[in-house]
C-alpha cells in the first residue's frame, strides 16, 4: 500500500526501487552475458588460428622435403668452390701483402627470403651483419641484402650501407637463374672489392639451423695466392670467369641452405603454436564452461529468492 498512490500509481520512491533494482539485474546479466560471448569469440578465433596454423605446417613440411632434397643436389656447387680456395691457399690481400693505403672496399651479402613466420631466421642474419659492420668500422661495407624482411630490418640502423637489394628470390625454390642475376649485379654494379661473405642460415637438422659465412674473393687475391701458380694457363680472363662462376655456385649454394632452414624453422614454429593453440582452446573450453554454469546457478538463485519472498 505504502507503494501505490490513490490514484493506483507507483510512487517515486518505489519507481526509484524497481528501477534501481531492475538495473543491477538487467547489468547483471548483460555483464555475464558479455562475458560468455567474449569467451565464446576468443573461442572461435582461436579455432580459426589452429586452423591456419595447422595448414600453414603441413605446407612447410611439403615445402622443406622438397628443399631438403634439392639440396642434396646442390651441395657440389658450394663445396667445389670452397675446395679450390683452401687448395689454392688463397687469403685476403693484407694477409698476403700487408696493410692497405686506401679504405678497403667489402662485400656482405646476406640471404634470407621475403616471408615471415619462420622463428629468428631473418633477426640472426641481421644480427651477423650489424656485429661485422661494428667489428671493423675503418672498411667501406657494401651490403647485398637477399629478401624483403632481412631489407626492412637493416634499413633502420645500416641504410647508407646497402647498395643492392633483390626480393622474390626463390619465392617458390631457389634456382640457378636467381643465383646468377644476383651474382652479375654484384659484380657490375660493385667491382673490383677486397672480399666478401655471404652470411647465410646452414641447414643442420629439422629443428636447428646455424648462421654460417663463406668468404668471396677477387679476381687480385686469387691471382697472387701462392697454389694458384700449380694451374696451367691461368691467365686475368680465366680468373675472371672463374669468380663469375664461383661467386653464383657459392650463392646457389648458400640459398639452397637457407631455403632448407626457413622451411624446417616454419614447419617447428608451426608447430609450437598449433600446440599453442590446442592448450588455449581446452583453457578457454573449461572458463567458458565454469562461466556459464556460473550464469546459470545465479539465476537460479535469484528465481529461488524470488518466489521465497513472494510467498
Amino acid at each position: 500500500k505504502n507503494l501505490i498512490n490513490r490514484f493506483g500509481m507507483f510512487t517515486s520512491g518505489a519507481l526509484q526501487g524497481i528501477t534501481r533494482m531492475t538495473s543491477t539485474g538487467l547489468i547483471l546479466q548483460t555483464r555475464n552475458m558479455a562475458t560468455l560471448k567474449d569467451i565464446s569469440l576468443r573461442l572461435k578465433s582461436v579455432k580459426n588460428i589452429l586452423k591456419i596454423t595447422s595448414s600453414m605446417k603441413m605446407i612447410a613440411a611439403a615445402r622443406f622435403a622438397k628443399a631438403d632434397k634439392e639440396l642434396k643436389q646442390s651441395l657440389t656447387f658450394g663445396k667445389g668452390s670452397m675446395t679450390f680456395y683452401e687448395q689454392a691457399d688463397v687469403k685476403p690481400l693484407e694477409a698476403v701483402e700487408g696493410e692497405q693505403k686506401k679504405k678497403p672496399v667489402k662485400v656482405i651479402v646476406a640471404l634470407s627470403s621475403d616471408r615471415g613466420l619462420c622463428g629468428a631466421i631473418h633477426s640472426s642474419i641481421a644480427k651477423a651483419a650489424r656485429a661485422e659492420i661494428a667489428k671493423h668500422p675503418e672498411v667501406d661495407w657494401k651490403l647485398v641484402i637477399v629478401g624483403d624482411k632481412l631489407r626492412g630490418q637493416l634499413q633502420r640502423t645500416h641504410a647508407s650501407n646497402i647498395l643492392l637489394s633483390f626480393k622474390e628470390v626463390g619465392k617458390q625454390m631457389p634456382s640457378y637463374g636467381e643465383a646468377s642475376l644476383v651474382a652479375s649485379q654484384i659484380i657490375d654494379q660493385i667491382g673490383d672489392f677486397e672480399i666478401g661473405y655471404i652470411l647465410y642460415n646452414r641447414f643442420k637438422s629439422v629443428v636447428s639451423y646455424a648462421q654460417d659465412r663463406i668468404p668471396v674473393y677477387n679476381t687480385t687475391t686469387m691471382a697472387k695466392a701462392q697454389g694458384t701458380a700449380v694451374y696451367d694457363s691461368v691467365d686475368e680472363f680465366v680468373l675472371q670467369n672463374y669468380q663469375e662462376v664461383s661467386l653464383t655456385n657459392l650463392i646457389y649454394y648458400a640459398m639452397k641452405q637457407a631455403s632448407c632452414s626457413e622451411h624446417s624453422s616454419r614447419m617447428t614454429a608451426m608447430g609450437n603454436a598449433s600446440k599453442n593453440a590446442e592448450e588455449m582452446i581446452d583453457k578457454l573450453t573449461i572458463k567458458f564452461n565454469r562461466t556459464r554454469q556460473a550464469v546459470i546457478t545465479t539465476e537460479l538463485s535469484e528465481i529461488i529468492s524470488g518466489a521465497v519472498a513472494i510467498e
